[in-house]
């Protein structure tokens, strides 16, 4: 008697979310890779074929999870916006993060820098920007038909896929959106609308005391038999 064959299951591959390391090694690259990312889904919040993530892990090739990184933000044109455990390209149709940004710290080596941008080089990457704050210094590289070419001067450089500037100063780097705003932290977002808020309030106060004192003088010339409405 023939005895049915069982079909064997493979065990399917796991794709990791998480490493078990924190996001950033200070505060200050924290504050970087949150202040970037933000302002840059702000920037393309209308968008909704724009994918920003922060710290998000890359799969490029299916069926090798090996085969990994995580930059500090990505930018994807051309992929909805969304929740994603990691960034798995062959469910992305195929569309690889165009512009990554890297924010150092002390315990990033010059081997593992090395290494990331040959996976950016090899994967099509076509701007890549590393920053470090504690020494204030911006690198950036665009892709040509060599592969990613380091950009000679990043002063006042303007992102071809992003439209946003690069500006240095002596305390630390400056990015502004398109419109010319420059790119701001949430609190110092939320000052701002907080001194508009207090400027409309002003605003409303002046016009309400202006409207009274303009009642008021029209009584006074009406007890003086004059109509108001006439010397309009």
């Amino acid at each position: 008697m023939l005895e049915s064959v069982q079909s064997i299951t493979l065990p399917s591959i796991i794709y990791p979310d998480t490493d078990g390391q924190p996001m950033a090694n200070n505060t200050e690259q924290f504050r970087w890779v949150v202040v970037i990312e933000q302002n840059l889904e702000w920037l393309f919040a209308n968008d909704p074929n724009v994918f920003v993530a922060g710290d998000l892990f890359w799969y490029p090739v299916e069926g090798k999870p090996n085969i990994v990184t995580a930059p500090d933000i990505i930018v994807v044109l051309g992929r909805p916006k969304g929740k994603r455990g990691s960034y798995q390209q062959w469910k992305e149709a195929g569309v690889s993060p165009q512009v990554v940004f890297e924010i150092l710290s002390p315990g990033n080596s010059q081997d593992e820098m090395e290494r990331k941008l040959l996976f950016y080089e090899r994967y099509d990457v076509e701007e890549y920007y590393i920053y470090n704050p504690d020494n204030n210094q911006l690198r950036g590289w665009l892709r040509d038909e060599n592969g990613l070419e380091i950009i000679a001067s990043m002063e006042s450089w303007v992102s071809p896929r992003l439209g946003i500037r690069f500006e240095s100063s002596e305390l630390e780097l400056k990015l502004y959106r398109p419109d010319g705003n420059q790119f701001n932290s949430y609190i110092e977002i939320s000052q701002l609308l907080e001194q508009e808020r207090q400027r409309a309030e002003k605003a409303e106060t002046d016009l309400q005391n202006e409207r009274k004192r303009s009642r008021f003088l029209a009584e006074r010339l009406r007890e003086m038999g004059i109509n108001p409405d006439e010397l309009a």
